[in-house]
């Protein structure tokens, strides 16, 4: 491999590598892919979005066979086998990994373990885990080396009393209290994990809501469902301090409006964001540009250095595993000459996998106001949803953002009941720019959740037939 050549080397096996290089052996690319770790698929497959959703998956069982009897279903004695809990993970982790090397194989993409470092002059130097190091040539290069857990500057994570999301996948013991400092997506959904495994949790967030990135109607319902299910939620609140004694993480923090606030908890888990892996890739010797932290690129994910791309956490695009596949698609798609349209990044999903489930897409209400449209909204709440009276899930609404003018739909909130698969519908609508008036002419299946997209339609207009 020491002299190989190939028409493209890809540096890193996550959802956006990976995906690239599928893309790249299906259009008869010559492809290499470097990956560090001795398997495939890298953080989303193996310490993020799979293994997280599939305890978030096991959290939504529990809950609902402690619910099972105002159904009818008898559970008798419902408790958690966290052990089998990690087992079923383990299991489904593997799967889907043996299955990217399927994909590999059947496309003809080869991989080799190693960390991969820029060379110059489109060459990539790999450093085996023996320590041997192999150069290889590349008429193109992808640079899809992903981000890590983030520290804060006084408290790093240690893996026993103060923990990252990494670590939090593999507790072997429910911590009797849990501090989460950061209520984004991570820290949302660990925090719903960990209250139905039998933690009691506090969440500390330093914006004024908890996810504050989402619509702000949003925001408040899953707050108020938060407080339903006995998590405590700290927003505005800044931690200034934080120390283990004893085996008590002890932090002091401070509110926006001045007053002091001492937690206490047996683990305090650091959702406060990701940082891009660029050390050690080779950076330094290219004409690659980094601004605030990301590697700045074009429309079609091109750096400033000759046939050097760049895709997912390390550019300033929104850091979800989604993205990162169509950044790798896109990428491979301008290399092979298939004259690809760039990635509309106003039309990104958004899904937040906690109890109750969030999916989002397009422009908030704030947002559209403050872009100067004349916004119309619309939304329609689960509790006056059939088929979420039938589910026994009626916490949350669907919620349409669109403009008065050409009747545009700007953007899409849901929370409750798989809002997270409901948000396919706006997906669709958005890409297609569909008018409000097209949504509702649209025939939704009765009983459905969709409905709900249905009748928040009619609400844009005042007909709303049901609420």
């Amino acid at each position: 491999m020491a002299e190989s050549q190939h028409d493209l080397v890809i540096i890193g096996s996550g959802s956006g590598g990976y995906v690239a290089a599928i893309r790249a052996g299906q259009l008869g690319l010559d492809t290499l892919v470097v990956e560090k770790d001795p398997f495939l698929g890298g953080t989303c497959l193996h310490r993020g979005c799979i293994p997280t959703k599939v305890l978030l998956h096991t959290a939504d069982l529990l809950q609902q066979a402690r619910d099972g009897a105002k159904f009818g279903v008898l559970c008798g004695e419902v408790k958690l086998d966290l052990a089998a809990a990690h087992e079923n993970k383990r299991k489904t982790v593997i799967k889907k990994a043996k299955g990217v090397e399927g994909l590999f194989k059947k496309h003809k993409v080869a991989w080799v373990q190693g960390t991969g470092r820029l060379g110059g002059n489109r060459t990539v130097e790999i450093t085996r885990p023996d320590g041997a190091i192999d150069r290889v040539q590349a008429k193109n290069i992808i640079l899809a080396t992903g981000s890590r857990c983030g520290d804060l500057p006084f408290l790093a994570a240690d893996g026993d009393r103060v923990i990252n999301s990494d670590h939090a996948l593999e507790l072997a013991e429910i911590p009797p209290r849990l501090l989460v400092l950061g209520a984004g997506a991570v820290g949302m959904e660990f925090a719903s994990i960990y209250s139905r495994f039998g933690s009691k949790v506090t969440v500390v967030e330093l914006l004024d809501r908890v996810l504050p990135l989402e619509d702000a109607d949003v925001s408040a319902e899953v707050a108020k469902a938060f407080r339903r299910q006995g998590i405590t939620t700290h927003t505005a609140t800044r931690v200034e301090e934080a120390k283990v004694e004893d085996g008590v993480v002890r932090c002091r923090a401070v509110t926006a409006a001045g007053e002091s606030l001492t937690l206490e908890a047996d683990k305090l888990l650091l959702a406060v964001g990701r940082q891009a892996n660029f050390k050690g890739i080779g950076l330094e010797s290219t004409a690659v540009q980094i601004e605030h932290g990301r590697i700045v690129v074009d429309q079609f994910c091109r750096t400033h250095e000759n046939g050097v791309y760049a895709i997912g956490d390390l550019l300033a695009t929104p850091w979800l595993a989604h993205v990162a596949s169509m950044e790798g698609v896109l990428a491979v798609e301008h290399i092979a000459g298939t004259n690809p349209p760039p990635i509309n990044y106003a039309q990104v999903p958004s899904c937040t996998y906690c109890w109750p489930e969030v999916g989002t897409i397009g422009l908030s209400e704030a947002q559209a106001r403050e872009k100067g449209y004349d916004v119309r909204i619309g939304a329609f709440p689960f509790s006056a949803s059939g088929k979420a009276a039938i589910l026994g899930e009626t916490v949350g609404f669907a919620k349409i953002v669109a403009e008065a003018k050409y009747d545009e739909v700007l953007g899409m909130h849901i929370v409750g009941p798989h809002a997270t698969e409901l948000i396919a519908e706006a997906e669709a609508a958005l890409r297609g720019e569909l008018t409000v008036e097209e949504l509702i002419r649209t025939i939704h299946a009765h009983p459905t959740l969709h409905e709900a997209i249905h009748e928040a339609a009619e609400g844009v207009h005042g007909q709303m037939i049901h609420f």
